[in-house]
């Protein structure tokens, strides 16, 4: 029944990439028939992304969907039993449309021999409907700072007074009325638990460093980039996963939120990443 059910998937997203005038079905692989109508309109915002490179990625539905029925998009890269298990997200954010970006162009050398060895899952757009928006919104659909939406403790105390105070009620840094109120950040929640990352790496923009939350010795450098410390929020994924769960969060910020880097560059980080990783990892 699973597998006829996935079949029917997959014959339904081959279609509705024909209607809209996409390629001849000999053209497209099941996996490309599946993404081929969201890619087509994330191609549209995405920096250096073109709709055939975010098919080519590979990435599938999770099962899961965005407030406005955008489904959270995935990868999962099996590697031996007991290898390191690494949980890449990308675009929390909606407006840092370079965050994203940078993990689709990450997932094109996924199978190449410097990544190997890793358990990888790999989400390059948390928050599709920020995206999409007319124009592009660091909050969900719904108004909601993705960040700030995960259960750390005393959330209910905190979080409100942390925005209302801190933040002076700053629209963009609304947390939700309750932890995990919101689709994307109860699939991140729910992966963390099933996957049971050994860590977490978070691609954002525009502040340009490296941060890091938990017990490990922190990054010096990913290319350009250099380690200092940005702060811990209530709701945020460093607090919750870094702090309270005790799993690693390596946030990397990128320094804009729409211009990407160089070739050279992105290539310069994702090495010294998996460089740290192995060091820390293994």
């Amino acid at each position: 029944m699973a597998e006829e059910s996935l079949r029917i998937k997959l014959l339904a997203g081959l279609a509705a990439c024909l209607l809209a005038g996409g390629a001849s079905a000999a053209m497209l692989t099941p996996s490309k028939a599946a993404t081929a109508p969201w890619c087509d309109r994330l191609a549209a915002r995405l920096p250096t992304v073109s709709a055939d490179a975010c098919r080519q990625s590979a990435v599938m539905p999770s099962g899961a969907k965005s407030n406005n029925g955008f489904p959270i998009l995935e990868r999962d890269i099996a590697a031996a039993p007991n290898a390191p298990r690494v949980l890449l997200l990308g675009g929390i954010h909606g407006d840092e449309l370079s965050a994203s970006a940078l993990v689709f162009r990450w997932l094109r050398t996924m199978d190449s021999p410097a990544a190997q060895g890793l358990h990888w899952k790999v989400a390059p757009l948390l928050n599709p409907d920020g995206l999409l928006a007319a124009k592009p919104q660091r909050v969900n659909a719904r108004g909601v700072d993705l960040n700030r939406n995960f259960p750390t403790p005393n959330w209910q105390s905190e979080a409100p007074r942390y925005w209302a105070q801190v933040t002076r009620s700053d629209p963009r840094r609304f947390p939700g009325k309750s932890p995990l109120s919101e689709p994307e950040s109860r699939w991140v929640h729910q992966t963390i638990e099933n996957f049971h990352p050994d860590l977490i790496v978070s691609v954002h923009a525009p502040f340009g460093v490296l941060d890091f939350d938990g017990e490990a010795e922190p990054p010096r450098k990913f290319g350009r980039l250099n380690y200092r410390k940005v702060g811990v929020y209530p709701g945020s994924l460093g607090n919750y996963s870094g702090q309270h769960k005790q799993v690693p969060v390596i946030t990397i910020e990128l320094p804009h939120a729409q211009a990407m880097p160089s070739d050279a560059e992105i290539q310069r980080i994702w090495l010294d990443m998996l460089d740290w990783i192995r060091t820390n990892l293994n």
